[in-house]
């Protein structure tokens, strides 16, 4: 029972983004192989809901209806409550200049589609410094509350 417990600590959350139900269930299969936890959606509208839960990374596809992912980009970056979150793009269109400016406005990634479990396993690291950063400022939180239970 203790290990079920460390697991759940150690498990990173990815939110995946796809309008599209199939390639939504191949990212999703691929994402739980490899133990991470998955909420699958099929748009980036409700995305404020979803990063409340405590998403690790965001994985979402480039074209889709209404906000594409790169408005999802665009959009978590200018977050200040978001702005950490690593983002990663996929799409089954390899145009140059759409992974540069994806990858230069703030992605860590750009995945061509079909998405493999090697492509997969290029995200840990990824998790691992938001991961860092979520203990660093919880550290921080701690600090401050401490200094000022202390006054």
């Amino acid at each position: 029972m203790g290990m079920a417990i460390d697991r759940d600590d150690t498990q990173f959350h990815v939110l995946a983004v796809d309008d599209s139900l199939i390639d939504r269930k191949l990212i999703e299969r691929l994402l739980k192989t490899s133990s991470f936890q998955v909420t699958a959606v099929d748009s980036g509208n409700q995305d404020h809901q979803d990063l409340g839960l405590g998403v690790n990374l965001i994985i979402t596809d480039y074209c889709m209806p209404g906000m594409t992912g790169y408005d999802l980009l665009k959009k978590i970056k200018k977050s200040s409550s978001f702005k950490d979150i690593p983002v990663v793009i996929m799409s089954s269109e390899n145009i140059p200049s759409r992974i540069n400016r994806c990858l230069e406005d703030g992605a860590e990634e750009f995945f061509l589609k079909p998405v493999q479990l090697s492509d997969v396993n290029k995200l840990r690291p990824h998790l691992m410094k938001g991961r860092s950063k979520d203990i660093d400022s919880s550290h921080k939180t701690t600090s401050t509350r401490l200094i000022s239970s202390g006054n």
